[in-house]
């Protein structure tokens, strides 16, 4: 019993000495990185260029983000952010700066107050490069463009829209350059995803804005989707068949006189649909010499029917005279 003592004492004892050489050493390590840091360096940084007070009638349009590489000397501190966050700087194009030949022209010698500035008293600039920026730019333009929507909607078992999609607005303003303008016929929408839909449908939708627009500005950014949803069904009728373009020197028969006409349309429109409501017809100019049959295609039909089928796809016939 006093041997098991002794050796929970003993153990007891080392793991303290280990814990407070781990603490030492801790200790350490963090006064060595604080003295690093409290000298004073010089690096360059290389700042992603935030364009500010761009005149509204103008927008550039760099193919990339335009860098500039600042040196800079100040203490290991103040270098830390700049490692932790991408670094900004702003230029001003109220200021400072010329436009020549569709080009803003920006120059170091020119601007170096304003880069000076936006950092703190303790940080000294060292050098700027380039020297010289070249910004293109172009005149802004109005355009209207329709609005193309994206869908995936999954309709219950014998439900379906009755007219269609309507888009509130259905054309957007863009406002920008008139060379990207000009590449513009239409913007998509992100898709409108829904699910065993039986009822009306409203919801907005954004439009499809990828980063590569980033210089156009839509107005507005999304839409109003609507449609009324309503319960369909399928229909049948006979429907008699009209053949056209016979020759006066020439008689036919043919067979059968009628077609079955399948259609698929909603409750409500269901029983104001009438055989006389469709029209098919077969077209003798469109028969050859080695052929005795017609094909019957539909030419007219009601309003608010869809998925149109005829029972028959030939006619047969004979010329009697």
């Amino acid at each position: 019993m006093t041997n098991k003592l002794k050796d929970k004492l003993i153990k007891s004892v080392k793991s303290k000495r280990i814990n407070i050489f781990l603490m030492f050493l801790l200790l350490s390590f963090v006064i060595l990185i604080l003295t690093k840091l409290s000298k004073t360096y010089t690096n360059t940084i290389a700042f992603d260029i935030v364009e500010v007070n761009v005149p509204e009638t103008d927008v550039i349009i760099n193919d990339s983000t335009p860098i500039l590489n600042i040196s800079l000397k100040t203490k290991g501190f103040n270098f830390l952010k700049f490692y932790f966050n991408k670094p900004k700087i702003a230029l001003d194009f109220s200021e400072n700066i010329s436009k020549t030949n569709g080009m803003y022209v920006w120059n170091n010698q020119t601007a170096f107050s304003n880069i000076i500035a936006q950092f703190d008293k303790d940080v000294e600039i060292v050098n700027l490069n380039p020297d010289t920026l070249w910004f293109k730019y172009d005149e802004n333009d109005i355009k209207k463009v329709p609005v193309v929507l994206n869908s995936d909607i999954k309709f219950k078992l014998g439900y379906d829209i009755l007219k269609g999609f309507e888009l509130s607005p259905d054309s957007v303003k863009v406002v920008g350059p008139k060379s990207v303008l000009s590449e513009i016929h239409h913007i998509e929408t992100d898709t409108l995803q829904l699910n065993q839909v039986s009822s009306e449908i409203k919801s907005k939708v954004s439009l499809k804005l990828s980063e590569e627009n980033n210089q156009l500005k839509f107005t507005p950014k999304e839409v109003l989707v609507s449609a009324s949803v309503e319960k369909f069904t399928e229909g049948k009728l006979k429907v008699p068949i009209e053949v056209v373009n016979i020759p006066d020197s020439i008689k036919i028969k043919y067979f059968p006189k009628t077609v079955m006409v399948s259609y698929y349309t909603s409750l409500t429109n269901f029983k104001s649909v009438k055989s006389e409501n469709f029209k098919v017809e077969c077209n003798f100019n469109d028969v050859d010499d080695t052929q005795s049959y017609f094909v019957p295609r539909i030419i007219k039909k009601p309003e608010g029917v869809r998925n149109l089928k005829i029972n028959l796809k030939q006619i047969e016939f004979i010329i009697t005279e």
